[in-house]
């Protein structure tokens, strides 16, 4: 074989990889057909790339604790080390993952979100151990983006969700430049477009008072 029909090959195969784990989903009216095959990946352990209603994240199902150990390697990080966060579909969830928490916290988590926060909170046991940070909280996400609670919805139960490690704004922002940097770690890329460049809004609900830890795309005001 020349080596130009070689390179041909090579080209091919290239384009197929692309094909296949590029998942193209419609940001408004995610096709059921491509959440189910996500949602089917994330249960046999598979880990995603996918969007939020800020920046794009790692994925997995919470509970596949291989796919966790893989992500925290992505992110050269310990698991109890490693900042990762719950994304839910809603509020339901709280009382599986999280301990009991005041009507004055549930009442703002439900005015902020869906939204670009993530709160954090004390876990309860239900949290597989390896999440668990020495800390013993957990930071909630519910984000405002359809693509990310229809997995969520399909799977069930939450997806871990951390950041992606980049450096250039295209490392964690374009679809096809995801797949160029992690082809080799992850099982699916999921497109919903161009992402946002900036993070959720960090805040500490697990004092007296909550305190705002990193101010990202959510606007955040002090609470009296």
């Amino acid at each position: 074989m020349t080596t130009g029909k070689k390179n041909i090959c090579k080209n091919i195969v290239f384009l197929k990889q692309l094909i296949d784990m590029i998942l193209h989903v419609h940001p408004e009216d995610p096709q059921p057909r491509l959440i189910k095959q996500i949602v089917e990946s994330l249960q046999k352990g598979g880990i995603i790339i996918y969007p939020t209603d800020t920046v794009y994240g790692l994925g997995c199902d919470i509970l596949q604790q291989k796919a966790v150990e893989r992500i925290c390697r992505i992110k050269q990080v310990e698991p109890k080390k490693a900042q990762l966060s719950f994304v839910c579909s809603d509020l339901s969830h709280l009382s599986d993952y999280t301990k009991p928490i005041p009507n004055s916290v549930y009442r703002t988590l439900k005015e902020y979100l869906p939204g670009p926060y993530t709160f954090i909170l004390q876990a309860s046991k239900l949290v597989p151990k390896i999440l668990q940070s020495k800390k013993d909280t957990i930071g909630l996400r519910i984000p405002n983006n359809n693509i990310a609670m229809a997995i969520v919805k399909e799977l069930g139960r939450p997806i871990l969700s951390a950041s992606l490690p980049g450096e250039m704004v295209e490392d964690y922002t374009d679809p096809e430049v995801m797949y160029e940097n992690f082809r080799n770690e992850v099982d699916f890329v999921v497109d919903g477009g161009i992402g946002g460049i900036k993070p959720s809004t960090v805040v500490d609900f697990t004092g007296d008072n909550p305190v705002l830890i990193r101010e990202g795309l959510g606007l955040w005001q002090e609470q009296d």
